[in-house]
């Protein structure tokens, strides 16, 4: 029988050889191929030919064949071997674990492989069932040497990836032995560190076999991982991993993982195999968080660990690394363990709380764009990130969840929290602007987004926001540091700076630290006389040239904040009524100082205090001293002309004219201003005037008209008798507006405006997904060109419309609805040439 045997394996030695020359033709290389696959389909002698070529006499070309010959046999032939064939074949297949292979450093990882997977095969039909000893033969295997350790890694990677990774097999076959070995997590991981501690001290020597162990290792998190969807008790064995051999282990290679991906620290280069080993390991950390938090204080009696200090250690280790993604991927564990009932009263997470509040610090900071290298960030977020877009979309997500957790560790730690957020403000204040070498374009000496003042002010004020409007809501008022906090306020507002970046984020401040005015009244004229020169902000000479973001940013924030100043503390402003009147008054009389958006923005603070005279004819008689201006230009026959007739309108607001050249002058712009200050001083009244809450205090002011059946109040609003008059040209308009996409109006648009009526730039950008450029994008204008203008034009003038209708009811109530022939003019306007109208401008109607 040996001859025919050897004499057999020469030939597929020689079928081997010819398909593995490279000199080859394809004729011999198919004929060889043929060859083999019948041989392994017909022949009964596989084994023993498989077994002869894979001895370690053969070249490892060969020897892997064999091998290969010997898993075909167990994958395909296994279940119609006799038992005691099978037995011979597993014997022979661990005597070549045992002895079958050259040493660690000198086989061949191909050929580790196939043995490897031998063995797994035979385990996915025999164990446990068959094989009950299995985990006791691979561990007596380990004792024979470093070949062998290697070898039984392998076999428990390759068998973990195939039952729970990849679930290659039958679904009972997989769940026999997925249970089997949650039963026997215990000694496995036990086994694990046991190797792991044996050959530590050997670590470069032996990397490839302590790597290969850790990949087996992190595999068998995915069962855990696995398990969050399991039932909590099979869920507990996993708590092993909390002893004090295992953690220490996790520890050390967390508290490493600094500079673990590098190359070295002079060149910086970025070694893939160990940083996916730092991302495998962390994601391991975020399901021990997962697991902690599920079985912590549930039905299944698990104390908290010991070890959670060494825990977070780690955990912690990620979360300032310099790589973005590391570091993101911890932040919904720290929200977790901060939102946990029983963990987040641990003094040990109190702690840990703290040391997270100052890393924040340097993780909201946004640097690290692979398209720079300002900061070690950066040679990661090149492996990561395809873009710099790509990366600031997922800062962007980041920085939320960081806000998130930032906000839970203030409910642990909150005055901790509240001497984290003052000192980083008073560094701030104290600090020279630093412009670096990204400053704007369009002014010397201004920053731009990127530059390192603006990205740490950025910082601060995201970080000042979540602490201190989390204070604000868990404090009791007597524990509140007022003292502190004011002072910390007057720093802010005394600050004075002519960068519209920085500027925008001091206003962020002060609207943050505004409950403490609440406080101390006195001080606030102060903090409007800080607020009002932003609305009217200019960058030197810059009246001669369009506006930069930036500086429309800074006075529309400046008008936000006014607002909601106004709205969240009316009646502490009623006071300063007086005051805000004239000065608004003041800012009105110059016509070059606001633009009419802004000028709405003024009059929506002003009607949101004027909620607090509580007496129903001032407050209407004010009203109407504000709209005066709008009432006569909204009323007047010019303006009902120009919205009564759809060829007019376009005449009007210039979009029946040619531009050809871009610098040419927008003489219509004032005419489209007009309009558009009408109807948004209309909505603003809608949308802001309402009666007092308090029903006493409404009847009292004269609020009251009737009472229903049952007693409830009716009431009326003091706006109602001013807006009654200008609905008419509302509705005229609104029907002009859908008449302008009926084909002979359509027509009469100019070359220049023919694209005025589809959907904005932006809107389609955030319906696809797509980021807005972030380079620069405070240097540009908020429109480039005429066109852009009248685009956006209509696109407003177009929601805010039907806004106004929308608002109407709810604020003017009775009076609204008892308008003579009302719905007839709804549906003689709204609903007008609606066939004709894209659906994108439909939307309105549906809000």
């Amino acid at each position: 029988m040996a001859e025919p045997i050897r004499s057999l394996c020469d030939e597929l030695i020689k079928a081997v050889n010819v398909m593995m020359e490279a000199e080859s033709s394809q004729t011999y290389r198919l004929e060889a191929l043929k060859f083999i696959e019948d041989f392994k389909e017909k022949s009964p002698l596989c084994v023993e030919c498989g077994l002869q070529l894979a001895e370690k006499s053969q070249t490892a070309v060969v020897r892997h064949f064999g091998l290969q010959i010997l898993e075909h046999v167990v994958k395909f032939k296994w279940n119609d071997m006799p038992p005691q064939e099978k037995l011979q074949l597993k014997n022979c297949t661990m005597g070549l674990l045992s002895d079958g292979t050259h040493p660690i450093l000198q086989e061949e990882c191909h050929v580790k492989d196939a043995l490897s997977r031998i063995v797994v095969e035979m385990i996915k039909r025999e164990w446990p069932q068959h094989w009950p000893d299995m985990l006791k033969e691979m561990e007596a295997l380990t004792a024979m040497g470093d070949a062998q350790t290697e070898l039984v890694m392998l076999v428990l990677l390759r068998l973990a990836e195939d039952v729970i990774t990849f679930q290659t097999l039958p679904t009972q076959r997989r769940r026999d032995i997925q249970h089997t070995l949650t039963q026997n997590m215990d000694s496995i991981f036990t086994f694990l560190l046991g190797i792991l501690q044996l050959h530590v001290n050997e670590y470069k020597k032996m990397r490839h076999q302590l790597v290969t162990g850790r990949r087996w290792s992190l595999l068998s998190k995915r069962v855990i991982t696995d398990g969050l969807n399991g039932k909590l008790e099979e869920r507990k064995p996993f708590m092993v991993l909390f002893d004090e051999v295992a953690m220490n282990y996790i520890l050390s290679a967390a508290q490493s993982a600094g500079g673990a991906a590098l190359c070295n620290q002079s060149s910086g280069g970025i070694v893939e195999r160990r940083y996916t080993f730092l991302k495998r390991l962390c994601q391991v950390l975020c399901a021990l968080g997962s697991q902690i938090c599920s079985l912590v204080g549930s039905d299944i009696e698990v104390q908290v660990p010991v070890n959670l200090d060494k825990y977070m250690e780690a955990l912690f280790a990620f979360t300032t690394h310099p790589s973005q993604f590391l570091r993101s991927s911890t932040q919904m564990t720290w929200g977790n363990l901060f939102r946990h009932e029983i963990l987040s009263k641990d003094p040990v997470v109190g702690q840990m709380a703290i040391k997270y509040l100052r890393a924040a610090r340097i993780n909201l900071v946004k640097t690290g764009f692979p398209s720079k290298n300002d900061c070690p960030g950066c040679e990661f977020s090149r492996v990561d990130f395809d873009s710099d877009e790509d990366f600031n979309c997922s800062f962007n997500s980041f920085r939320a969840q960081q806000g998130e957790a930032v906000r839970l560790a203030c409910k642990i730690v909150p005055f901790e929290a509240f001497r984290i957020a003052r000192e980083w403000v008073q560094y701030q204040i104290c600090t020279p602007i630093d412009t670096g070498n990204t400053t704007s374009k369009t002014e010397k000496g201004v920053c731009s987004a990127l530059s390192p003042s603006a990205v740490q002010w950025d910082a601060m004020t995201f970080f000042t926001e979540s602490v201190f409007g989390q204070l604000f809501k868990i404090l009791e008022k007597e524990k509140i540091p007022i003292d502190e906090g004011m002072e910390l306020l007057q720093m802010v507002v005394h600050y004075e700076t002519s960068d519209p970046l920085i500027l925008s984020c001091v206003l962020t401040i002060i609207s943050t630290l505004f409950p403490f005015v609440t406080h101390q009244p006195h001080f606030l004229p102060q903090v409007l006389f800080k607020i009002f020169p932003s609305i009217t902000f200019e960058l030197v000479e810059e009246c001669k040239a369009p506006r930069t973001r930036a500086v429309k940013n800074l006075r529309r924030h400046a008008c936000s904040s006014i607002i909601r100043i106004c709205r969240d503390y009316s009646d502490f402003m009623l006071p300063c009524f007086d005051l805000m009147y004239e000065h608004v008054k003041r800012l009105f009389s110059n016509e070059l100082l606001l633009t009419q958006m802004e000028k709405c923005a003024l009059m929506e603070a002003l009607i949101l205090i004027s909620n607090q005279f509580k007496d129903y004819n001032k407050q209407k008689a004010f009203l109407k001293e504000l709209m005066a201006a709008v009432t006569a230009q909204w009323l007047s026959e010019e303006m009902k002309s120009v919205l009564l007739d759809p060829a007019t309108f376009l005449a009007y607001v210039g979009a029946d004219q040619v531009i050809s050249d871009a610098d040419t002058e927008d003489q219509m712009g004032i005419n489209r201003s007009r309009i558009s200050f009408c109807v948004n001083t209309i909505l603003g009244v809608v949308k802001r005037a309402r009666w007092p809450a308090n029903p006493e205090e409404a009847k009292a002011g004269g609020f009251v008209v009737s009472t229903t059946s049952d007693g409830a109040p009716i009431y009326r609003n003091p706006c109602a008798e001013p807006l009654q008059a200008l609905l008419p040209n509302l509705f005229a308009l609104i029907r002009t507006q859908n008449s302008l996409f009926l084909p002979e109006n359509i027509n009469r648009l100019g070359k220049t405006f023919t694209r005025v009526y589809d959907i904005m730039d932006m809107e389609k950008n955030f319906a696809l997904g797509i980021p807005q450029p972030l380079l620069d994008a405070y240097d540009s204008s908020a429109y480039r060109n005429i066109a852009e203008r009248m685009q956006g034009f209509f696109s407003s003038l177009y929601d805010n419309c039907y806004h106004v209708l929308g608002n109407a009811g709810p604020c003017m109530q009775q009076d609204f609805y008892a308008i003579e022939g009302l719905a007839e003019q709804i549906v003689g306007s709204a609903f007008t040439h609606l066939d004709s109208v894209p659906d994108h401008r439909l939307r309105p109607l549906n809000e």
